[in-house]
């Protein structure tokens, strides 16, 4: 077993030794949904004061809206949100590169045949220039899909990785 590994057993067996939130119900209680980035550096319950039951939490490189849709979807639709809260950050490493770049490592790294499956995917790896641009771009993505009901309150925030501070952007 890998050191990481070890470490899931042991921090299970002591969460689950003190956990008493079994009884808490599927959908959030609060009914709203966050999307944020996959970035280590941060921790959306603290940062976004998200207590356990409260709201769900989707995340993925970058924050992206289109790439949360799924979740998205099922959390309206099966389990009752009706806000959503997207939270891009500071430092993000979607600023940093291109698809043709991501296509690029991929080939090295991985070969011809992982690259020719990317182009039979058409991946995109939803990489973007300017924060708050796509902060803004990813709310209007969700205001325009029919997968998103009016209804739904949206809006789009800033995390500072450098302070922890979070700043509204729509």
């Amino acid at each position: 077993m890998s050191a990481i590994q070890n470490n899931v057993e042991s921090a299970s067996a002591a969460y689950s030794a003190e956990f008493t939130k079994g009884h808490l119900a599927l959908p959030p209680a609060k009914k709203y949904l966050v999307v944020t980035c996959m970035d280590a550096r941060i921790d959306p319950a603290q940062a976004f004061g998200i207590e356990l039951g409260e709201a769900h939490v989707i995340r993925n490189a970058g924050a992206s809206a289109l790439d949360a849709l799924r979740s998205i979807v099922i959390s309206e639709q099966l389990l009752g949100t009706t806000e959503i809260v997207l939270v891009k950050h500071t430092g993000c490493g979607m600023l940093t590169f291109a698809n043709d770049a991501a296509y690029d490592i991929v080939d090295k790294n991985l070969g011809a045949e992982a690259l020719g499956e990317l182009k039979d995917r058409k991946l995109d790896f939803l990489a973007f220039p300017d924060l708050e641009q796509a902060v803004k771009d990813d709310i209007e993505f969700l205001k325009g899909t029919r997968l998103v009901p009016e209804t739904v309150t949206l809006s789009g925030w800033i995390y500072e990785v450098e302070t922890g501070k979070t700043r509204r952007v729509v």
